[in-house]
């Protein structure tokens, strides 16, 4: 894991032997594993309806349900247990035959870990902190920050900073269990699922707005990239190792892209780690002002904005949500200054439409990367690149990614009336998913000192990704969704 100075109580954190197999590749063992048993769900059979759904809550009963409801008699709790007990159970065998630790002290650092990184994201879900506008209605909450589910990611960072810094004995209990890196790359072979899922639905939905939506590739990985590493470099002094995954946090999906990059340059662990811990706490801050700045001045061109959203919030669930929170927001001010009553959804189907595009191209853009360093950054001179070094950089994980990604794509589009069946099948792999994330903030924190983040650099990281959002990002995306959405409107409500 992260390195730390022998004298640190945090080096005996994630300290152990040589694995048997690489984290890469265990990820894509562990994430089709769930995917391919999660199939039955295409035929009907809801093998994963009991895994535990977190909502949005006032009162704590409310916290906790089965994802589906085809198991009434699964309680809250339950749900949670079972959910824990499957998630135990794979990785505790994983870990005692392929990472080499001790089979007693990854279950209690496992247990740690889980219960401690649920509690967390349960609590982000409070209305007050999570619900959005159409949620305040639900739950008769007079205000709320907006932040939705995701504001659990920050919770559960925050305390594994708090644990990892000021509770080492806690910190060594769990440290079997504190490895980031695992939970995130299985996290990314599941995404590709859900991904595929709503790929093939906004084709089916909208092929204006899916067309005008590639136009977002060019700009996250030609513009923004571009740019990102360039100030990150040359007014910054960051040394490759840095600038690449921040460019790639920056522009493209955030924590994900971060990652693939961090693996395809050789990048240390502590580089796409700290990265996508400023990428979700910048994206909780756009989620608090953009979509309100979209209201007030973009009314009068709701698609426009649903792809602003889609292009400068960098995580898939703050971008989606933003998408929403404008929906409802220039709708109900449409439909009070105008008296023009558009359908809901169009605004948010283009935030998310945009999004996923971008999505869609990490895995060929960590195989350009990883080529790039191989043959120009890292190759010695008159030394010929040898397709092995490519393959060693390439990032395994995103082999899951696009497997799962491009069966489920290939399957609803061969298949339109069974997009149902599918989105059945990743409401029960997202919850999976979702608790990867979760596990992986919480660990992110342990394993993170003040003390080494000041040293390697995240202050002057914060004020890259400052200066790059808000100098230039947000900016040019809006640009760019005025020049392809600039006229395009939400058909009208049946009735308006």
């Amino acid at each position: 894991m992260i390195p730390t100075n022998s004298n640190d109580p945090h080096s005996k954190v994630g300290k152990t032997a040589t694995p048997r197999v690489s984290e890469d590749w265990l990820a894509v063992g562990i994430g089709l594993f769930l995917f391919v048993i999660s199939l039955p769900a295409l035929a009907g059979v809801d093998l994963f309806g009991w895994a535990v759904k977190t909502n949005v809550w006032t009162e704590i009963s409310g916290i906790m349900t089965p994802v589906s409801r085809n198991y009434p008699r699964v309680k809250g709790i339950a749900a949670l247990i079972l959910t824990y007990l499957l998630l135990v159970g794979i990785l505790t065998g994983v870990a005692k035959v392929a990472l080499r630790v001790r089979f007693s002290r990854f279950i209690i650092g496992f247990t740690l870990v889980f219960f401690i990184s649920y509690i967390c994201f349960a609590a982000g879900h409070f209305a007050y902190i999570a619900a959005t506008p159409v949620e305040q209605k639900k739950f008769g909450v007079p205000w709320s920050l907006n932040l939705t589910g995701e504001a659990g990611f920050i919770v559960a960072l925050i305390a594994g900073l708090v644990v990892g810094n000021f509770l080492p004995r806690l910190a060594r209990l769990m440290k079997e269990a504190i490895r980031p890196e695992l939970y995130i790359k299985i996290a990314i072979v599941l995404l590709g699922a859900t991904l595929g899922v709503k790929c093939a639905e906004a084709l089916g939905l909208a092929q204006a707005v899916m067309f005008r939506g590639l136009c977002a590739i060019v700009e996250a990985y030609l513009i923004y990239w571009a740019l990102v590493y360039f100030i990150a470099r040359k007014y910054f002094r960051f040394s490759r190792e840095w600038a690449a995954p921040l460019a790639s946090g920056i522009s493209i999906c955030g924590v994900s892209a971060a990652i693939a990059t961090g693996a395809a340059i050789r990048a240390r662990p502590i580089v796409p780690i700290m990265v996508s811990s400023l990428v979700v706490i910048f994206a909780v801050v756009e989620l608090l002002f953009l979509p309100f700045v979209a209201q007030h001045f973009l009314q009068h061109e709701p698609m426009v904005a649903g792809a602003w959203m889609g292009l400068a919030v960098k995580t898939d669930g703050a971008a989606v949500t933003s998408g929403t929170i404008t929906d409802s927001l220039i709708r109900a001010r449409a439909l009070a200054d105008t008296g023009i009553n558009y359908q809901e959804g169009w605004i948010t189907m283009t935030a998310t439409t945009v999004k996923i595009f971008i999505d869609m191209f990490i895995g060929i853009w960590s195989f350009v990367l990883a080529i790039i360093w191989s043959s120009k950054i890292e190759r010695r001179p008159g030394e010929k690149v040898r397709a092995i070094e490519i393959w060693e950089r390439f990032p395994k994980f995103v082999i899951g990614y696009a497997l799962t990604f491009l069966i489920l794509l290939l399957f609803c589009l061969r298949l339109p009336a069974a997009v149902g069946a599918a989105k059945s099948l990743t409401a029960g792999t997202d919850v999976f998913r979702v608790l990867f994330f979760v596990l992986t903030f919480f660990t992110i924190g342990v394993v993170s000192n003040f003390r080494q983040l000041w040293e390697e650099g995240i202050g002057r990281l914060a004020v890259v990704y400052l200066v790059c959002l808000f100098g230039f990002i947000i900016w040019i995306g809006l640009a760019i969704s005025w020049l392809f959405f600039h006229g395009v409107k939400p058909p009208l409500a049946t009735g308006a």
